[in-house]
């Protein structure tokens, strides 16, 4: 039975994710590289994307352990499998997920130097630490860890299903330098979050008893917004659907960018995202637990004529020292800001493209580089790098191979395809295609796809 309650414990935490796009990064001028870093310069006169399918992208990561650990026919016991799991995770391995889908998204250019770009996109982002402390726990009992601290601060995820509405502007100061900024309405329909937890649960050898159990200092937290209405829970789609386009909780945020041409065929850029917040003011229900509590087990007294109810007195005694209580007030959660730094050194046969202007731009059909990634979490900063060669095999068809070092794995291998017929264009990104043989033995799948309408 523990065993059961842990797996469902650990699939629970798969969906307590935001998403490293190193592919999509200034690849092929798509126009969702502007969502990556609105400074990154284009040459066509304004863009479409087609409803709900221009930019389609998932992933999921878990630290440390993938699901053939668990599942794989080996010989070994489920007992085996979850203790070495077990005993590999630490407090700081995290799974996460993220799901994004443009509904809307447009652009046009202004004049010669300027572009402008908007849209709406839905996103589900999420990240949950592994309560280790918990599920062993859970798993073995305290017997065996007499005198052993259990800290409440390992409880810690976050999760958001929201909306944003977004405006930016590309602007070209000069031939060498290009900035860019987004401005954003978050709309959140549903936050989930428990975080700055604090408090120990300690078992030590007692006097009246054979133990006694501390629970100290403990203050936690866990917050909702969007969740429950008028003390029910909210368990229409629709409702939450609706609630993303400027009907939830709202919030603001901004993207900055630049690129920087060093020389004709060196580029350096770089972008900060989602620098925002969002104040949760609409149906919100938190739960606070705060006190201490010391239990030492129970005296029975066998007296049929006056029966003791001791699950209830115990149970009195809990919500009188370590009380638990619910309220509506409003809280605010800042977005997840990510940081985009790359530098490209173009090369191979020179070629000219036909540009909004009705003139010729020269270009490189080959180039290589280095891109770094960082997302800002609630325990720690969370890093990747990444090397790239991009090949353009004509002004229609592009493509991009990656290699990725980050939390999941050292030999994270992408790839892209960009193609355009006549106004159509259409791409595709598979990141971490070697493990695509054996999805079981994967710890990050993502990808990315869409359909836009380019005109020169």
């Amino acid at each position: 039975m523990k065993n059961v309650l842990l797996f469902f414990s650990i699939l629970l935490s798969f969906f307590a994710n935001s998403q490293n796009k190193q592919v999509l990064y200034d690849f092929a001028e798509l126009p969702q590289t502007l969502l990556l870093n609105p400074a990154i310069e284009t040459n066509y006169k304004f863009h479409i994307g087609v409803p709900l399918l221009s930019g389609i992208s998932s992933e999921f990561g878990v630290t440390n352990f993938n699901l053939s650990d668990l599942f794989l026919s080996d010989g070994r016991t489920i007992n085996n499998k979850v203790s070495e799991v077990l005993n590999r995770l630490t407090s700081r391995d995290y799974t996460k997920i993220n799901t994004q889908i443009e509904v809307l998204s447009g652009g046009f250019r202004f004049d010669d130097k300027t572009y402008f770009s908007f849209g709406f996109y839905e996103e589900i982002d999420g990240i949950g630490y592994f309560p280790k402390d918990a599920i062993r726990l859970l798993n073995e009992g305290n017997g065996a860890y007499i005198n052993s601290n259990f800290s409440a601060s390992q409880l810690l995820y976050k999760v958001d299903f929201s909306g944003v509405l977004h405006a930016g502007i590309t602007r070209k100061i000069d031939e060498k330098l290009t900035i860019g900024g987004r401005f954003k309405i978050y709309s959140s329909a549903l936050n989930i979050e428990s975080t700055n937890n604090s408090g120990t649960f300690t078992t030590n050898e007692g006097n009246n008893n054979i133990y006694i159990h501390y629970l100290d200092n403990i203050d936690v937290n866990f917050r909702t917004s969007g969740l429950v209405k008028d003390n029910e829970y909210i368990e229409d789609p629709n409702e939450y659907l609706k609630n993303t386009f400027l009907g939830g909780n709202l919030g603001l945020g901004f993207d900055f960018g630049f690129s920087y041409n060093i020389t004709p065929q060196l580029q350096l850029s770089g972008s900060l995202l989602d620098i925002g917040f969002v104040t949760h003011k609409k149906n919100i229900k938190n739960t606070l637990a705060k006190g201490n509590f010391i239990f030492e087990g129970v005296d029975f007294e066998f007296d049929s004529s006056n029966p003791r109810n001791y699950w209830e007195e115990i149970n009195d005694r809990f919500i009188e020292e370590l009380p638990t209580q619910e309220n509506n007030d409003s809280y605010t959660s800042w977005r997840p800001a990510k940081l985009n730094a790359a530098i490209k050194y173009s090369f191979g046969e020179k070629r000219s493209k036909y540009c909004y202007d009705n003139t010729y731009k020269d270009f490189y059909t080959d180039a290589i580089g280095a891109q770094l990634y960082s997302v800002f979490r609630p325990l720690s900063q969370q890093f990747a790098l990444t090397g790239f060669y991009q090949k353009s095999f004509n002004k229609n068809l592009h493509a991009k191979v990656t290699y990725t070092i980050d939390d999941y794995s050292a030999y994270n291998v992408g790839f892209g395809l960009s193609a355009q017929i006549w106004k159509i264009n259409f791409y595709g990104i598979f990141d971490n295609i070697i493990q695509y043989k054996n999805l079981s033995s994967a710890n990050n799948i993502s990808f990315q796809l869409g359909f836009n309408l380019i005109f020169n």
